[in-house]
């Protein structure tokens, strides 16, 4: 199945390489670079989290990963319904983001809980 942090930096390499084709074959410019910031900072802000020192900055961090993968989730539907991207290459990605989603979103419930336990 592989980490959260395994799978949101392979996720960041598959949207570099989703940027680079975007601007080079379909010279698509303005969602290229908005899918490459947003798809590339849900990795960084999981590993930003992996080394923060408090739960709260933990789940502050992974609140904002979580954010940015809506977000290209988003951008992801807007290349597909403009036929940037083929509906099997919007599966294939989609369906990973989704993945990291539903990861960071059981994650996040996992730290409030252990915060929730910890305060009482």
């Amino acid at each position: 199945m592989g980490t959260l942090r395994d799978k949101s930096g392979k996720f960041a390499d598959r949207i570099v390489r989703l940027h680079t084709y975007l601007r080079t074959n379909k010279k698509e410019f303005t969602m290229s670079n908005q899918i490459l910031r947003s798809g590339t900072s849900i990795g960084a802000n999981v590993a930003e989290a992996t080394k923060t020192g408090s739960t709260k900055d933990f789940i502050s961090k992974l609140t904002i990963a979580a954010k940015e993968c809506s977000e290209t989730e988003y951008w992801l539907e807007r290349l597909n319904i403009g036929k940037y991207i083929t509906e099997k290459q919007f599966e294939s990605i989609y369906n990973d983001c989704c993945e990291i989603g539903k990861m960071l979103t059981a994650s996040l419930k996992t730290a409030k809980l252990r915060t929730q336990e910890t305060e009482s």
